[in-house]
């Protein structure tokens, strides 16, 4: 990967370069909706391959009429008609099928698709990102195991189990780890040589529409010098503008600025851990993120002796805390809002075959509640709880559904209720390209409102949001997201043979 001082002059050389002509793409999030992105657009073209027989009949006939026509050019809205699956999203059910053929019956079917690198139909662009290639993939500890199979997590035209057996390394229990997956992705983009469009080490602090008037005076004439093809004459021709800094070496901030026709969210929602808003959440004994835990027990500032650390939520993130804790053998109090057997909760969608260890979380939460004692040493289940305040004294206060107050003494808290994408470089957060435009933005409850066959905002014309932004929040699904905005943007530069 380029160190960061190159990929700023890289930015800023290639504003230089071009007059500030804008790129035609500039995609924000470097996780696996940036990263399968990134590929369509630098030319690799999936085509039905003629001898394979989908499962789908349907399908199979559909894909049939136009082999010699790439899936990106073709209707993908007639292509995922009458498809169905865990997906709410047609092109994300169609992509996976096409990848995945049987996968959801257990079945290890072959892609149907073949994958040509036809570099006269890629389109410029650059890929943003904070860190390597993977995204949040690098800031989870790397043993955690991810709830996804294995297979699911795999991008298009190299398996994610065919790289690890190179590692000589298997699936556990079919599913992988955090590192491995981020390992695969960092591979992923320089087997495909993708890496000369990726800056790492880039925070983008602004994203704003831009017209010919409001660019400054000295940019004005650069472009008049230039051979640029931004022709500003044209009345009300606007274009994204996109701030940012890239982090040195040195620790030093390099601001960047450059121009884009069409910009792509996909940052996924990994930046800010959702706060329960109570008193005392802002001390210092009380954290938003997992990996705080792990930390204080390498540092040895909790451990078997330690008063109890509080985990509240009652998603997976709470369920790996409390793995983690369990096998350092710290006690845990865990508060949650919900009852045990109620079917929104997670575990109770898990087959317990394959995800065992969250069905052990599941059983210490059902059998260890405060009321009576159970199994489980060092472990409290507080159902239908939630917290009042964080005490300086580290004293928490809890009430149940009837009213009732608890106190514990606690070493630490973990806040682990989910997450929000931080999207504070748009104006108003964001909040104006969501579903419910009084809302902010939540991956689950109030996606960006996309058109479903394009992925571009339906308030904002050039601006795409891929990914748990529009409501995909697992990486087998987010590729079609991918799939959509790559043919859309393939129309928008003409790249689409007749």
């Amino acid at each position: 990967m380029l160190s960061n001082r190159k990929m700023y002059s890289i930015l800023n050389r290639h504003q230089k370069k071009t007059g500030f002509k804008p790129l035609p793409v500039v995609i924000i999030g470097n996780g696996p909706s940036g990263i399968c992105l990134s590929y369509l657009l630098s030319g690799y073209t999936p085509y039905f391959k003629r001898e394979s027989l989908h499962p789908h009949p349907i399908l199979q006939k559909k894909l049939e009429e136009a082999p010699h026509v790439s899936i990106l050019d073709q209707d993908l809205e007639y292509l995922s008609e009458g498809l169905e699956g865990r997906s709410h999203s047609p092109v994300s059910l169609l992509f996976d099928t096409l990848l995945r053929p049987d996968t959801d019956f257990g079945g290890t079917a072959e892609s149907v698709l073949t994958w040509w690198h036809e570099t006269d139909r890629a389109i410029p662009h650059l890929v943003l990102g904070r860190n390597p290639p993977g995204g949040a993939w690098h800031s989870i500890e790397g043993s955690m195991v991810t709830l996804s199979r294995g297979e699911w997590m795999g991008l298009p035209d190299l398996q994610f189990k065919d790289w690890l057996r190179q590692k000589k390394r298997g699936l556990r229990n079919n599913r992988a780890t955090a590192e491995d997956i981020a390992q695969y992705y960092q591979h992923y983009v320089m087997k495909k040589g993708l890496q000369k469009n990726f800056r790492s080490g880039t925070v983008v602090t602004s994203v704003r529409k831009v017209s010919a008037e409001s660019i400054s005076n000295h940019v004005q004439e650069d472009l008049q010098k230039s051979d640029s093809l931004w022709n500003f004459t044209e009345e009300g021709m606007e274009v994204f503008q996109v701030d940012g800094f890239v982090k040195t070496v040195q620790g030093d901030k390099e601001p960047f600025s450059i121009y884009a026709e069409n910009v792509v969210l996909a940052t996924g929602t990994y930046d800010s851990p959702t706060w329960l808003g109570v008193k005392g959440e802002n001390l210092s004994y009380v954290h938003h993120q997992l990996s705080a835990l792990e930390e204080a027990v390498k540092n040895n500032s909790i451990g078997i002796t330690s008063d109890p650390v509080l985990i509240v939520g009652a998603g997976l993130t709470a369920a790996d805390a409390i793995l983690f804790a369990h096998h350092c053998n710290i006690p845990v109090i865990h508060v949650f809002r919900r009852r045990v057997s109620d079917p929104g909760l997670i575990f109770n969608q898990l087959p317990k075959m394959m995800y065992p260890e969250y069905h052990k979380v599941h059983q210490m939460m059902k059998e260890q509640s405060a009321a009576y004692a159970g199994p489980y040493e060092c472990y409290v289940s507080l159902p239908e709880h939630h917290v009042l305040s964080f005490g300086k004294d580290k004293k928490c206060i809890f009430q149940d559904k009837n009213g009732y107050q608890k106190a514990y003494k606690v070493s630490m808290a973990l806040v682990l209720t989910g997450s929000n994408p931080n999207l504070s470089f748009l104006p108003n957060n964001g909040i104006d390209l969501a579903m419910d435009s009084d809302q902010p933005v939540n991956p689950k409850r109030n996606p960006i409102d996309v058109d479903p066959f394009t992925y571009e905002c339906t308030q904002e014309k050039g601006l795409y949001a891929l990914g748990p932004l529009a409501g995909d929040n697992f990486v087998r699904f987010v590729q079609g997201g991918a799939l959509a905005a790559a043919s859309s943007l393939l129309k928008k530069a003409n790249k689409n043979p007749p």
